[in-house]
């Protein structure tokens, strides 16, 4: 039997963007457009990959959706409200854990909560029961440098869901683990998603990855990133690699971003 999962909403969008487009002006040089009118709602309890080339925008896009970055362009909001930046109800995990290496896993999950101003005693309660809910109750002592990679993400997400976000965001959070570990992770955030109910959006380079994971999967453009197409997958849980139609949407993607790698290669090159 395929496990439940959450049924995106008719609801307003969780996260809703209109023509949002991202220009830098770095010193010394002209601006570089990273984004080009971006249209896309995200719906509640929805789990969207953004899949694309190096260089197109797509982390620029999780960090404004994050409220780290403002757009030069077009309207970004969330839950109905504009986003004009970083609130609890979004979380955002990076590729790297970003612990506090000076703070037991406990102190680092318990962290944002204090910025909340949360009372002591019930920060910690929250931390240890986000904590325990990843399998990791019996590190809470422990400082991240005596986790392992897969162990320090885990802990990453337990401070992300502490804070009970309506949308959670990673950044090639599995990237650097090896293909055993990130495999048990890609498991872990499809119960993480079926438990917490939050919609997620996750950047990687992996088709494999996208396939595994999404409802819905963000093809970008070369940049100025643009939205190519949106690919639904509509293959049951959990996703077997060796389906046919699991093959099939795989060469499905690859075709949809030759032409855009080229270009970004081309691009490279000429500067």
């Amino acid at each position: 039997m395929n496990a439940p999962v959450p049924t995106p909403s008719l609801r307003r969008p969780a996260v809703h963007l209109s023509g949002v487009g991202k220009t830098w002006t770095p010193a010394g040089r002209g601006p570089v457009q990273a984004l080009r009118d971006v249209d896309l709602d995200i719906a509640p309890g929805e789990f969207v990959v953004f899949l694309g080339p190096s260089g197109c925008g797509k982390s620029t896009l999780l960090y404004m959706i994050a409220g780290l970055e403002p757009a030069s362009a077009g309207t970004m909001e969330a839950d109905g409200l504009p986003i004009t930046g970083p609130a609890a109800e979004r979380g955002l995990i990076f590729q790297d854990a970003s612990l506090f290496p000076w703070l037991t896993i406990l102190d680092n999950v318990a962290f944002g909560l204090s910025i909340g101003a949360v009372q002591k005693l019930k920060r910690r309660e929250i931390a240890a029961e986000m904590l325990r809910r990843v399998g990791l109750a019996d590190m809470m002592d422990k400082k991240p440098d005596e986790l392992s990679g897969g162990m320090r993400q885990r802990a990453a997400c337990a401070r992300a869901l502490a804070m009970r976000p309506k949308v959670l965001m990673m950044d090639e959070p599995f990237a650097a683990l090896d293909v055993q570990t990130r495999a048990k992770m890609q498991d872990f955030l499809l119960q993480i998603w079926r438990d917490s109910g939050a919609s997620i959006v996750l950047v990687t380079h992996s088709i494999d990855e996208a396939v595994a994971l999404a409802d819905r999967v963000v093809v970008f453009t070369a940049r100025p990133g643009r939205v190519k197409t949106i690919v639904p997958v509509d293959l049951p849980r959990p996703r077997n690699p060796r389906d046919p139609r699991f093959h099939d949407l795989r060469d499905r993607f690859g075709e949809l971003l030759a032409d855009e790698v080229d270009r970004a290669f081309a691009e490279q090159e000429a500067r």
